[in-house]
Parts: structure tokens; sequence; C-alpha cells
């Protein structure tokens, strides 16, 4: 969260694992039509500039999380404030896990492309 509110992608790239996999949302999206996600730091980096660069700055309010073994699942919501004044806020399960080695093997963000485009508004 820290590297994403920086803009810092070269520290957010090395958090993951050289075959990392970022589904941002699970599923098909406007981010991945075929619903495969991201994989490698190729693919991580197409992500970031696709996805992450394009809001002005990004807002993190994680209201619970649950570790378990490797993983863990973080509930929240995520705030992009977006080019024009507009925000949009998503709410939801952020799941992360991590190799032994402490990188990033996977995240998979849950989250509702529809329920999300419904908060977007002028600020």
């Amino acid at each position: 969260m820290d590297a994403v509110t920086r803009g810092a992608k070269d520290e957010w790239l090395a958090l993951f694992a050289a075959d990392g996999v970022v589904e941002d949302p699970v599923g098909p999206s406007m981010f991945s039509p075929d619903g495969s996600g991201h994989h490698g730091h190729d693919g991580l980096s197409a992500f970031w500039d696709k996805a992450i660069a394009l809001a002005e700055r990004f807002e993190f309010a994680m209201h619970d999380s649950f570790a378990a073994g490797d993983e863990v699942a973080n509930v929240g919501t995520i705030s992009a404030f977006l080019p024009g004044g507009h925000r949009v806020d998503t709410e939801g399960v952020f799941v992360y896990r991590v190799g032994p080695d402490g990188l990033i093997k996977s995240m998979r963000a849950f989250w509702e492309t529809d329920r999300a485009m419904a908060t977007l508004r002028q600020v």
C-alpha cells in the first residue's frame, strides 16, 4: 500500500516474486479481459501502467485482516482519485500469498466493477 500511495512502481514490483501473479479484480475485467491476471514482473509492470498509474493518488482503509499460513485476506476500501477531480471507492477482499522468501506470489482482489463504478463522483 505504501509503494502505491507514493507512486513507487519499482519498489512495488520488487515486493513480488519473479513469477508473481496479480488478479485485480479476480475474473475477466477491463484490466484482464480473459481473466488470467498479470504474470511476472513484465505483466505486473503493464498492470501498473494500465490501472495504478492512471490515478493521481490512492487512499487505503483496511477494516479487518485475517492471516492464515502464508496468506492474508484484507477487507477494506481503496479510494482512487482520478484526473478531473473524480473519485471511486472500491470495497473488497484483497488476498496476498507469500513465498518462503517473503516475496508476494499472488495478490487476488475480490471486488465488483459495477459496485465500484457506482461510487464514481466529483470531489
